[in-house]
């Protein structure tokens, strides 16, 4: 399950050094639209890592914190840390590779 974030719970998550896969959108963004369910197949398929979604325009310090420029946007985190970004629509093989790589 893809869990919306907030700010509050989007720290929360980052603090728990769990895994993180979180999925930058916006509501008016078509290839976002298009990528929504490719994570939560990835959601499905990785019980072990949390994953979230940040819509920009309702939280716009998080893109604002991320530079965020462009959308989508995946950025996956470990330990608390950025460590991969998935800029644009990608397929779901591309983001079950990024996903493996982070564990």
């Amino acid at each position: 399950m893809v869990q919306d974030m907030n700010k509050a719970s989007f720290e929360a998550a980052v603090a728990a050094g769990k895994p993180l896969v979180v999925d930058f959108y916006a509501d008016w963004c078509g290839p976002c639209k298009m990528l929504a369910p490719i994570v939560e197949q990835a959601a499905d398929a990785y019980p072990q890592v949390t994953f979230g979604r940040v819509n920009v325009d309702a939280v716009p310090e998080l893109a604002m914190m991320f530079g965020i420029q462009s959308i989508p946007l995946v950025i996956l985190f470990q330990d608390g840390k950025r460590v991969n970004d998935l800029l644009g629509y990608r397929p779901y093989d591309e983001l079950a590779a990024a996903v493996e790589e982070l564990l």
